[in-house]
Protein backbone atom coordinates (compact mmCIF):
# COMPACT_ATOMS: atom_id res chain seq x y z
CA UNK A 1 0.00 0.00 0.00
CA UNK A 2 1.70 3.22 -0.98
CA UNK A 3 1.85 5.94 1.25
CA UNK A 4 -0.15 9.03 1.48
CA UNK A 5 0.73 12.43 0.78
CA UNK A 6 0.49 13.53 4.23
CA UNK A 7 2.63 10.91 5.30
CA UNK A 8 5.25 11.50 3.11
CA UNK A 9 5.85 15.34 3.15
CA UNK A 10 5.93 14.61 6.71
CA UNK A 11 8.84 12.23 6.34
CA UNK A 12 10.66 14.37 3.56
CA UNK A 13 9.93 18.08 6.50
CA UNK A 14 12.46 15.88 9.06
CA UNK A 15 14.64 14.49 6.36
CA UNK A 16 18.34 15.63 6.46
CA UNK A 17 20.24 15.53 2.93
CA UNK A 18 21.50 11.84 3.31
CA UNK A 19 17.78 10.80 3.35
CA UNK A 20 16.18 13.03 1.01
CA UNK A 21 18.74 11.99 -1.31
CA UNK A 22 17.13 8.45 -0.51
CA UNK A 23 13.17 9.43 -0.50
CA UNK A 24 13.92 11.82 -3.55
CA UNK A 25 15.49 8.09 -5.40
CA UNK A 26 12.32 6.17 -4.09
CA UNK A 27 9.30 8.69 -5.49
CA UNK A 28 11.25 9.36 -9.17
CA UNK A 29 8.25 8.05 -10.62
CA UNK A 30 5.37 9.29 -8.35
CA UNK A 31 3.65 11.78 -10.60
CA UNK A 32 1.10 12.93 -7.31
CA UNK A 33 1.34 16.62 -7.47
CA UNK A 34 1.69 16.88 -3.90
CA UNK A 35 4.59 15.03 -4.07
CA UNK A 36 6.13 17.44 -6.47
CA UNK A 37 5.52 20.07 -3.96
CA UNK A 38 7.07 18.54 -0.99
CA UNK A 39 9.83 17.42 -2.91
CA UNK A 40 10.46 20.88 -3.67
CA UNK A 41 9.79 22.05 -0.42
CA UNK A 42 12.35 20.15 1.48
CA UNK A 43 15.23 20.82 -1.19
CA UNK A 44 14.88 24.53 -0.69
CA UNK A 45 14.94 24.24 3.73
CA UNK A 46 18.26 22.00 2.83
CA UNK A 47 19.32 24.15 0.35
CA UNK A 48 18.68 27.09 3.47
CA UNK A 49 20.08 24.77 5.93
CA UNK A 50 23.76 23.94 4.01
CA UNK A 51 23.91 28.40 3.49
CA UNK A 52 22.98 28.55 7.39
CA UNK A 53 26.16 26.07 8.27
CA UNK A 54 27.91 27.69 5.97
CA UNK A 55 27.56 30.87 7.57
CA UNK A 56 28.04 29.62 10.88
CA UNK A 57 31.09 28.17 9.81
CA UNK A 58 32.63 30.91 8.26
CA UNK A 59 31.28 33.30 11.76
CA UNK A 60 34.34 30.69 13.64
CA UNK A 61 36.64 30.78 10.88
CA UNK A 62 37.42 34.30 11.43
CA UNK A 63 37.41 34.07 14.90
CA UNK A 64 40.28 31.62 14.93
CA UNK A 65 42.03 32.61 11.96
CA UNK A 66 42.22 36.47 14.00
CA UNK A 67 43.13 34.37 17.30
CA UNK A 68 45.67 32.46 15.39
CA UNK A 69 44.10 29.38 16.61
CA UNK A 70 44.49 30.39 20.09
CA UNK A 71 41.45 32.14 22.52
CA UNK A 72 40.12 34.86 21.17
CA UNK A 73 37.70 37.28 23.34
CA UNK A 74 34.82 39.16 20.95
CA UNK A 75 33.56 42.24 22.29
CA UNK A 76 30.76 44.90 21.03
CA UNK A 77 28.92 47.66 22.45
CA UNK A 78 25.43 48.80 22.36
CA UNK A 79 23.60 51.77 23.62
CA UNK A 80 25.90 54.59 21.93
CA UNK A 81 23.22 56.34 20.51
CA UNK A 82 20.59 56.53 22.66
CA UNK A 83 19.86 59.58 24.63
CA UNK A 84 18.78 57.74 27.83
CA UNK A 85 20.31 54.71 29.47
CA UNK A 86 23.47 53.23 29.88
CA UNK A 87 26.53 52.44 27.15
CA UNK A 88 26.32 48.27 27.45
CA UNK A 89 29.57 46.42 26.28
CA UNK A 90 29.46 42.05 26.08
CA UNK A 91 32.34 40.31 26.25
CA UNK A 92 32.26 36.50 25.07
CA UNK A 93 34.66 33.93 24.55
CA UNK A 94 33.68 30.81 22.96
CA UNK A 95 35.11 27.71 22.72
CA UNK A 96 35.46 26.37 18.63
CA UNK A 97 32.61 23.05 19.52
CA UNK A 98 29.77 23.22 19.67
CA UNK A 99 28.92 25.84 17.66
CA UNK A 100 25.58 28.34 18.32
CA UNK A 101 23.66 27.73 15.24
CA UNK A 102 21.68 31.49 14.55
CA UNK A 103 24.35 33.38 15.68
CA UNK A 104 24.20 36.71 14.17
CA UNK A 105 24.23 40.47 14.60
CA UNK A 106 21.89 41.63 17.35
CA UNK A 107 19.88 43.58 15.39
CA UNK A 108 18.85 41.39 12.80
CA UNK A 109 17.71 39.08 15.34
CA UNK A 110 13.64 39.20 16.82
CA UNK A 111 13.65 40.11 20.59
CA UNK A 112 12.38 36.66 21.31
CA UNK A 113 15.45 34.86 19.13
CA UNK A 114 17.74 37.50 20.84
CA UNK A 115 16.63 35.95 24.41
CA UNK A 116 17.10 32.27 23.35
CA UNK A 117 20.40 32.71 21.88
CA UNK A 118 21.75 34.89 25.01
CA UNK A 119 20.67 31.99 27.19
CA UNK A 120 22.78 29.17 25.17
CA UNK A 121 25.81 31.61 24.49
CA UNK A 122 26.08 31.85 28.44
CA UNK A 123 25.89 28.14 28.52
CA UNK A 124 28.31 27.44 25.57
CA UNK A 125 31.30 30.39 26.63
CA UNK A 126 34.58 29.73 28.52
CA UNK A 127 33.52 33.39 30.10
CA UNK A 128 31.65 36.02 29.45
CA UNK A 129 30.72 39.54 31.17
CA UNK A 130 28.26 42.68 30.44
CA UNK A 131 29.31 45.69 31.62
CA UNK A 132 27.61 49.47 31.26
CA UNK A 133 28.64 53.24 31.60
CA UNK A 134 25.90 55.01 33.47
CA UNK A 135 24.55 58.44 31.96
CA UNK A 136 26.35 61.01 34.14
CA UNK A 137 30.02 59.42 33.86
CA UNK A 138 28.75 59.45 29.63
CA UNK A 139 28.23 63.18 30.32
CA UNK A 140 31.46 63.83 32.65
CA UNK A 141 34.10 62.04 29.97
CA UNK A 142 32.72 61.64 26.61
CA UNK A 143 31.77 58.66 24.47
CA UNK A 144 35.28 58.10 23.42
CA UNK A 145 36.81 57.97 26.67
CA UNK A 146 33.58 55.94 28.10
CA UNK A 147 34.00 53.25 25.32
CA UNK A 148 37.96 52.62 26.05
CA UNK A 149 37.14 52.65 29.64
CA UNK A 150 34.30 50.06 29.58
CA UNK A 151 36.25 47.93 26.64
CA UNK A 152 39.48 47.62 28.96
CA UNK A 153 37.54 47.03 31.94
CA UNK A 154 35.48 43.88 30.15
CA UNK A 155 38.55 42.30 28.99
CA UNK A 156 39.87 42.88 32.87
CA UNK A 157 37.28 41.48 33.91
CA UNK A 158 37.39 38.54 31.71
CA UNK A 159 41.41 37.99 32.99
CA UNK A 160 40.11 38.00 35.98
CA UNK A 161 37.77 35.25 35.24
CA UNK A 162 41.25 33.24 34.43
CA UNK A 163 41.40 32.77 30.97
CA UNK A 164 44.30 35.57 28.97
CA UNK A 165 42.29 35.98 25.15
CA UNK A 166 44.97 35.41 22.72
CA UNK A 167 43.30 37.85 20.30
CA UNK A 168 40.98 40.57 21.43
CA UNK A 169 38.07 41.38 18.63
CA UNK A 170 36.37 44.64 18.43
CA UNK A 171 33.24 45.58 16.01
CA UNK A 172 34.12 48.34 13.92
CA UNK A 173 36.76 50.91 14.69
CA UNK A 174 40.25 50.46 16.60
CA UNK A 175 40.43 51.64 20.56
CA UNK A 176 44.07 50.60 20.80
CA UNK A 177 43.32 49.70 24.29
CA UNK A 178 45.83 46.35 24.21
CA UNK A 179 48.16 45.16 21.32
CA UNK A 180 46.12 41.79 20.85
CA UNK A 181 43.46 44.19 19.52
CA UNK A 182 41.94 43.13 16.08
CA UNK A 183 39.37 45.27 15.11
CA UNK A 184 36.44 43.39 12.36
CA UNK A 185 34.32 45.69 10.42
CA UNK A 186 30.79 44.51 10.74
CA UNK A 187 32.39 41.94 13.42
CA UNK A 188 28.92 41.13 14.77
CA UNK A 189 27.91 39.77 11.75
CA UNK A 190 31.29 38.42 10.51
CA UNK A 191 32.87 36.97 13.64
CA UNK A 192 30.92 34.38 16.22
CA UNK A 193 32.52 35.42 19.35
CA UNK A 194 31.91 39.55 18.60
CA UNK A 195 28.02 38.77 17.34
CA UNK A 196 27.57 36.70 20.76
CA UNK A 197 28.87 39.79 22.61
CA UNK A 198 26.17 41.77 20.88
CA UNK A 199 23.19 39.52 21.43
CA UNK A 200 24.13 39.25 25.50
CA UNK A 201 24.89 43.18 25.51
CA UNK A 202 21.39 43.79 23.91
CA UNK A 203 19.54 41.67 25.73
CA UNK A 204 20.72 42.74 29.08
CA UNK A 205 20.43 46.88 27.79
CA UNK A 206 17.03 46.30 27.15
CA UNK A 207 16.05 44.28 30.34
CA UNK A 208 17.64 47.27 31.93
CA UNK A 209 15.49 49.76 30.23
CA UNK A 210 11.91 47.98 30.49
CA UNK A 211 12.84 48.31 33.72
CA UNK A 212 13.34 51.69 33.84
CA UNK A 213 9.86 52.07 32.11
CA UNK A 214 8.26 51.29 35.22
CA UNK A 215 10.37 53.92 37.14
CA UNK A 216 9.67 56.26 34.54
CA UNK A 217 6.47 55.85 32.80
CA UNK A 218 6.41 59.12 30.63
CA UNK A 219 9.17 58.35 28.64
CA UNK A 220 8.30 54.80 27.27
CA UNK A 221 11.72 53.20 27.26
CA UNK A 222 10.47 49.89 27.02
CA UNK A 223 9.39 50.92 23.42
CA UNK A 224 12.28 53.58 22.66
CA UNK A 225 15.22 52.07 24.69
CA UNK A 226 16.22 55.06 25.25
CA UNK A 227 16.35 56.05 21.57
CA UNK A 228 15.15 59.65 20.65
CA UNK A 229 12.07 58.89 18.75
CA UNK A 230 9.18 61.59 18.12
CA UNK A 231 7.08 60.07 21.12
CA UNK A 232 10.76 59.88 23.32
CA UNK A 233 11.36 63.83 22.35
CA UNK A 234 8.45 65.08 23.15
CA UNK A 235 8.10 63.52 26.40
CA UNK A 236 11.12 65.12 26.68
CA UNK A 237 9.64 68.41 26.12
CA UNK A 238 6.71 68.17 28.34
CA UNK A 239 8.43 66.39 31.18
CA UNK A 240 11.82 67.57 31.11
CA UNK A 241 14.81 65.26 31.94
CA UNK A 242 15.07 62.19 34.10
CA UNK A 243 17.98 60.73 36.41
CA UNK A 244 18.77 58.44 33.97
CA UNK A 245 18.86 60.64 30.82
CA UNK A 246 22.46 62.05 29.15
CA UNK A 247 22.07 65.15 29.40
CA UNK A 248 24.76 65.87 27.19
CA UNK A 249 22.97 64.47 24.29
CA UNK A 250 19.67 66.42 24.99
CA UNK A 251 20.45 69.80 24.18
CA UNK A 252 19.04 69.93 21.26
CA UNK A 253 15.72 68.77 22.50
CA UNK A 254 15.42 70.88 26.29
CA UNK A 255 17.03 72.83 28.26
CA UNK A 256 18.58 70.56 31.17
CA UNK A 257 16.31 70.07 33.61
CA UNK A 258 16.44 66.99 36.05
CA UNK A 259 14.50 65.73 38.58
Amino acid sequence: MSQTVADIRSRLQQADAAEFAVLERSLVADTRKGIASALESARHRLEAEALEEQRIASLYALQHELAEGGLAVGLDEVGRGPVAGPLTVGAVVLPGEPRIPGLNDSKQLTPERREELSIRIKEVAIAWTIQHVQPDELDAVGMTASLRFVFHKAVMEIEAQGIRPDAILLDGNPLRIDPRERSVVKGDAKCASIAAASIVAKVERDRIMCLYAEQYPAYCFDANKGYASKEHIEAIKNQGLCPIHRTTFCTAFVQETLF
